[in-house]
């Protein structure tokens, strides 16, 4: 048994456990089932290596947080924001999740979803560039 020793037992509810890996993949599988209009608009023409070959991935753990799209080839994020994230604590809380992906090899781009709605060839381009550099 975790913690005890032999021949005592084991109060199973002070023990604490980590947040499992199984849980947030559960988590995960209910985001991509439950995307939001514009991440489904935005998945539609990144899927099935679509752009430069690459493969997408999309509500993908990646550290502490599941991110809306990851390519891992190229270690990139795409983030679809919504109004939820115009506030202060959000913005604060999206930086230090961007830092903390930058800080372990990851580039993130953001995209608002009234960018994706009106300009998703914008928004295309500066993935394709961002694919196309990290080649280099």
């Amino acid at each position: 048994m975790p913690g005890g020793r032999r021949g005592e037992t084991f109060d199973f509810r002070k023990w604490k456990k980590p947040i499992r890996k199984d849980a947030k993949t559960r988590q995960a599988r209910h985001l991509r089932k439950n995307l939001t209009s514009a991440e489904h608009k935005l998945w539609a023409p990144i899927r099935r290596r679509q752009i430069g070959g690459f493969r997408f991935r999309r509500q993908h753990p990646i550290g502490p947080f599941i991110v809306d799209f990851a390519c891992i080839e190229a270690k990139l994020v795409v983030e679809v924001d919504g109004a939820t994230h115009s506030t202060k604590a959000e913005r604060t809380s999206d930086k230090q999740r961007s830092v903390w992906l930058y800080e372990h090899g990851w580039l993130v781009l953001r995209a608002w979803n009234t960018e994706v709605y009106d300009n998703i060839e914008g928004v295309l381009e500066a993935i394709r560039l961002a694919l196309e550099e990290s080649r280099t």
